[in-house]
């Protein structure tokens, strides 16, 4: 097992979180302490007004070859009626930061991985990336959020191909069916990544985080149309709001507060 030193790393560039898995070696497989600390980066930020974007990428040829085989053995305890899945938790956390999430993946991704990805908004991809989901092949059911997301994000057909097939994708096939958003070359990945976050910076956090909420709650079919006009009513209601109808009228650009 790989040593501390590999760990995610969380580095702040202004309004944007960086997060890097580092275990080039072991093709970013993720441990079960890594998965811990992936879960305590998300607890911090979901709470970080000052963060308005998270860019999440990895060292070296792949992405990540997704959660450890041991680890998954391991947590099958068959004492429980259902298993605790602490790696379903911690991308469903992932997913529902209000912060907009954008995954630069500089290789093949694998497993519990593509899901990692799939809960980000965005999937920026270089023109050697795979994906490949061999749950089936290794006789195992993918947890429910992970196959909610691949229908929603992904369509039924496709997520029938991934999961029940267990299909190898190319970088081509994986912008085909909508996994990837958009192919670059291998050294302007961070930089295409850093753009879109960059953009999202200039935007109303408010606006953008409860537009973000209502988007993924329709997709997945679990609308709550009082919290929806809540929150519509909260930008109404907002200091953003005055101060980017002025910003608009004065055609100056906007210095949002997040309130």
């Amino acid at each position: 097992m790989s040593d501390n030193s590999g760990a995610p790393l969380l580095v702040k560039q202004g309004a944007i979180a960086i997060v890097t898995l580092r275990r080039p070696i072991h093709a970013n497989r993720l441990q079960p302490q890594d998965v811990l600390q992936l879960q305590a980066y998300w607890d911090q930020l979901k709470n970080d007004l000052t963060m308005r974007a998270v860019v999440l990428t990895a060292k070296g040829k792949h992405f990540s070859g997704g959660y450890d085989l041991n680890s998954i053995s391991e947590t099958a305890n068959p004492t429980g009626v259902v298993v605790e899945n602490a790696f379903a938790r911690m991308v469903d956390a992932l997913e529902h930061l209000p912060q907009v999430t954008i995954c630069a993946l500089n290789g093949g991704v694998y497993g519990g991985a593509t899901d990692l990805a799939l809960a980000c908004d965005f999937r920026y991809g270089v023109s050697t990336c795979e994906m490949l989901v061999p749950a089936a092949r290794l006789g195992l059911q993918y947890y429910l959020s992970g196959l909610r997301r691949y229908v929603s994000r992904l369509g039924l057909d496709s997520a029938k191909r991934l999961l029940l097939l267990a299909e190898k994708l190319d970088a081509d096939q994986m912008m085909a069916i909508g996994y990837l958003h958009r192919i670059v070359a291998a050294d302007r990945l961070l930089a295409e990544a850093l753009q879109t976050a960059k953009l999202v910076e200039a935007l109303a956090p408010l606006a953008v985080g409860g537009m973000k909420a209502a988007l993924n709650a329709i997709a997945d079919d679990h609308v709550d149309e009082c919290a929806i006009r809540l929150s519509e009513t909260n930008t109404l209601r907002s200091n953003d709001m005055i101060e980017g109808v002025a910003a608009w009228r004065d055609k100056r650009n906007p210095m949002f507060g997040g309130s």
